[in-house]
């Protein structure tokens, strides 16, 4: 790619310096699967004592039991820029790194950042970037404490991330029952939106919504589920909903049934998915479940794409029994969180879980 120079460019913005942005970059779960295979805990040993979440049975982040009653978890998320504001990119970025502690049902404690940047970049664009992250991670009740950076000619920004919960409160991408209600607390459609911004069709207010939803933190909504007493959530980043809704139901062997016509969207986005917008990262998708989706013959092609749709700092996704719904959407409620009803779990065939969009 001929990347132009930001010293030759003053106006440049930061999405011309780089072919595809935020999670939308992530690489594909089908491709991740291949890599990640027989890495974690070798078969026929035992786990490190402690160790409550690694690749072996991959979650959100990794959790190690400390004491008795703490666990701390450890992430890292970075993707390159998907919006032009240097303060926006540096917010959302770690928006989304810290939704994999939210995701685990912790707390965050510290963040380091992890940057890569062009030589030539203004002083003034990365100190915005950083500046957007700090503020962010005070915003979660952590501090960023440090971090590390290497010249790169595309820049990448996010950050590592150690948080704390207690044991027996995390949130698992296993432990969804037959019978759960699937509750999502963000509107979903990111991708699109960032992708037709690249094509001039997403206005300047549908990007803001957009971009106030992802640097938006799902620690109001982890506190929720975790005060409701759930066990199964995931957050929806790049995957897509029927992506991530595939990790869990396969870690619960259960089938994870999306009704189509409930699936919330920012403002625009189904305009863009009917006009053929789609992210790259949405044909890795599609093919990560594709052996493991059943889609109902009335589901518009639009609402599929959407589904599809990879996301960046999306909302967490939970699976919550009947007998505790009402108290969870009323926590949800008291915190002026939005959230909807997008489907069902019910019992799985072949117990190695599948989804389905009807």
């Amino acid at each position: 790619m001929d990347v132009p120079s930001l010293a030759d460019a003053p106006r440049i913005r930061l999405t011309e310096l780089t072919e595809c942005g935020g999670c939308a970059a992530k690489l594909g779960a089908d491709a991740l699967a291949e890599v990640l295979a027989g890495l974690g805990v070798v078969e026929g040993e035992a786990a490190p004592d402690g160790l409550l979440a690694g690749l072996s049975e991959p979650d959100d982040a990794a959790v190690h039991l400390i004491a008795p009653d703490l666990a701390v978890i450890g992430t890292v998320d970075f993707f390159p820029p998907l919006v032009d504001d240097p303060r926006a990119y540096g917010e959302i970025a770690a928006a989304n790194a810290m939704s994999d502690v939210f995701a685990m049902g912790g707390r965050v404690l510290f963040a380091l950042s992890v940057a890569a940047m062009p030589e030539d970049l203004p002083t003034e664009v990365f100190r915005a970037i950083l500046e957007g992250a700090a503020s962010t991670v005070r915003s979660a009740g952590g501090i960023l404490a440090g971090g590390h950076t290497i010249r790169d000619r595309e820049p990448k920004y996010g950050l590592a991330v150690v948080g704390v919960a207690h044991p027996d409160r995390l949130l698992r991408k296993g432990g969804a029952r037959p019978g759960d209600i699937l509750v999502l607390t963000k509107p979903l459609g990111t991708g699109l939106l960032v992708s037709g911004r690249r094509q001039g069709r997403t206005t300047d207010g549908e990007l803001e919504a957009a971009i106030d939803s992802m640097r938006a933190l799902n620690r109001d909504a982890s506190e929720a589920f975790v005060e409701g007493g759930i066990a199964a959530a995931t957050d929806v980043t790049g995957f897509g909903l029927l992506g991530h809704g595939l990790e869990m139901a396969r870690a619960s062997g259960t089938r994870f049934v999306f009704e189509a016509a409930s699936l919330p969207e920012l403002v625009g986005a189904i305009d863009l998915a009917r006009a053929g917008v789609e992210t790259g990262g949405a044909a890795h998708n599609r093919r990560f479940v594709a052996a493991s989706l059943v889609v109902g013959e009335d589901v518009a092609e639009e609402l599929v794409t959407l589904a599809h749709d990879p996301q960046t700092s999306g909302g967490l996704l939970a699976a919550v029994s009947p007998t505790v719904i009402s108290t969870v959407e009323a926590a949800l409620d008291g915190r002026d969180l939005r959230h909807w009803r997008v489907g069902r779990v019910e019992a799985s065939a072949d117990e190695q879980g599948s989804v389905a969009l009807v």
